[in-house]
């Protein structure tokens, strides 16, 4: 998903593989994902898409300071999203701890590891699997 401060810049879902960089969108003080061939662009999240930064997570809360994260790998996740005109979107990290994306610092690189599943397995069509795999599972 994108933060509701991102509705009025172009935008696109993740694909699995593809690596991106932190950064400010012109026009808002919103930092979020882009492609580095399209920096305009904001690379939008569903929540469960797990992601690896190159590097130890670094982020401020707009201050002076920096800080650093042990981690390389977290969960995209929202932080409550009934709460209007505010951030939500986030990056969940092992130890629990989340960071919103906005505060993530500019040039930091991130590849989407995996893509959240949108619908359980039983609700899945029993028609995606081939009849003759089917019965190879059962023991004559």
């Amino acid at each position: 998903m994108c933060d509701y401060s991102l509705h009025a810049v172009a935008s696109r879902p993740a694909k699995v593989g593809e690596t991106l960089i932190t950064t400010t969108f012109p026009g808002t003080s919103t930092r979020g994902f882009a492609s580095e061939l399209e920096p305009a662009v904001a690379v939008c999240m569903l929540p469960g898409t797990e992601v690896a930064f190159a590097s130890d997570v670094k982020y401020d809360r707009r201050w002076i300071w920096t800080r650093t994260l042990p981690w390389r790998v977290g969960q995209f996740n929202q932080i409550a999203p009934e709460a209007p005109d505010r951030h939500h979107d986030a990056i969940e990290f092992p130890d629990g701890s989340r960071v919103l994306v906005t505060q993530l610092c500019e040039g930091q690189r991130v590849t989407v590891l995996q893509l959240p599943v949108l619908a359980p397995a039983a609700e899945r069509s029993p028609a995606a699997v081939a009849p003759a795999a089917m019965s190879s599972f059962f023991i004559d």
